[in-house]
């Protein structure tokens, strides 16, 4: 029949969650505390040990065997220990059974503090290795309360933050609403394991669809790659690795119902679900689906694409605010300029007219730029040479004088 100890100890470790294994070693560091607050036992090495079949507790003080003991107290004789152990040797730590003895009030507060810090210790690790191990994972839980913008989420065995910018901003959290999320980190801090959340992480996505396509599970069907703005939208890039696959439909689902359900847990965010290419041009035309792609240029110098679309897809392709051009850029890590038709055609107009310009230039004869060429060193030109030649009227003062005396003789002639 167990000890009433021992049903403590499984009652406890059941309660906490913790292996029996470290409820037991918990009490056993309790008993050594509450031995060493006792004066007679506090000079001593001490050592405890419970029966994990029995429950009896012993209590031992250790000594070092040595040749010439210089502190009774730790050491003891190979005359003496041989007596307690037959076998002992020199160098050897030798256990002798201590008294028993009363810990009293404050040892056994001690102990108590002891095996709650020690209880909680365990847990910390536990909680942490057993989380770690989840890190890039789903996991479900419920929304608790909300503390200086962070959401508290209640795992189950722990809680977790769901950080402001880990949130996404067009839902909302009301307590008690179960939900899944991503978990993004697991941090231990000097108090507890912190167990960071998100809802707006891109791999948030690409693992509820392995929750919901089997095939992705089951590595039929890949996913090369996730473009998010949370919340709005999300481009998901997949491709078969079995052929006959159609890696697009997989992740549909008979009526759309797969992808659906994703949908749903994202509280309405819209999914495109886009065929991976090995090459470039038609990886990017995917992307911007649904708009009808002419033709797309690629500068790999500048890591840039140019895409040609009809002038009636042109905002289909750029989407709302540039959204879809954005997401595909981002998936396929290209640059990605779009333009229409019209408009590449007047590019390219323009274009050929420089072209022709600069070619007429080159043709040009030489003699029309030795004309226009400055004067050869040497030459001195004056102003007179270079300015041309104003003919200015003299002024009619003489002519005016010659009148003035003619008036005068007829007048004198007069007067006689």
């Amino acid at each position: 029949m167990k000890s009433e100890l021992l049903l403590a100890i499984s009652q406890l470790a059941a309660e906490r969650g913790l292996p029996k294994e470290v409820v037991l070693r918990a009490v056993e560091l309790a008993i050594l505390s509450a031995y060493k607050k006792s004066e007679e036992m506090s000079k001593y090495d001490l050592s405890a040990h419970i029966d994990p079949k029995t429950g009896e507790i012993s209590v031992f003080i250790e000594k070092r065997v040595t040749e010439e003991v210089k502190n009774p107290d730790k050491e003891i004789s190979l005359e003496e220990a041989v007596k307690i152990k037959p076998d002992a040797q020199l160098g050897e730590v030798v256990k002798i059974k201590a008294p028993n003895v009363n810990p009293g009030r404050i040892g056994a507060q001690v102990a108590k503090q002891v095996i709650l810090q020690k209880l909680k210790e365990a847990e910390k690790e536990i909680i942490y290795g057993e989380y770690s191990k989840k890190e890039g994972e789903i996991v479900s839980g419920v929304v608790q309360r909300m503390e200086h913008k962070n959401i508290i989420v209640d795992l189950g065995k722990t809680e977790a933050i769901l950080p402001p910018h880990e949130q996404v901003k067009t839902e909302r959290y009301k307590f008690g609403q179960r939900m899944k999320f991503y978990l993004f980190e697991v941090k231990m801090t000097s108090k507890e394991p912190q167990i960071i959340l998100s809802r707006s992480h891109p791999n948030f996505v690409k693992k509820l669809l392995e929750l919901e396509v089997p095939e992705i599970r089951n590595g039929i069907v890949e996913i090369k790659g996730v473009a998010r703005e949370p919340g709005s939208r999300t481009k998901v890039a997949v491709r078969a690795k079995q052929s006959g696959v159609d890696p697009v439909g997989s992740c549909v689902g008979m009526r759309g119902i797969r992808i659906q359900n994703v949908v749903n847990e994202l509280q309405g965010e819209k999914i495109d679900i886009i065929e991976w290419h090995h090459d470039p041009k038609v990886f990017i035309a995917n992307t911007l689906s649904p708009g009808r792609i002419l033709d797309v240029k690629l500068y790999e110098d500048e890591g840039r694409a140019e895409v040609i679309v009809p002038d009636n897809q042109l905002s289909l392709a750029i989407g709302k605010e540039g959204q879809n051009a954005r997401l595909a850029a981002k998936l396929t890590g290209w640059k990605i300029d779009i333009k229409s038709l019209s408009e590449y055609e007047e590019e390219r107009r323009r274009e050929e007219e420089r072209r022709r310009a600069e070619e007429a230039k080159a043709e040009a004869p030489e003699e029309a730029h030795v004309e226009e060429a400055a004067p050869s060193e040497g030459v001195i030109r004056f102003a007179e040479e270079i300015l041309p030649k104003v003919e200015t009227k003299k002024k009619p003062e003489k002519k005016a004088k010659k009148k003035f005396y003619e008036i005068k003789e007829e007048w004198e002639d007069w007067e006689e």
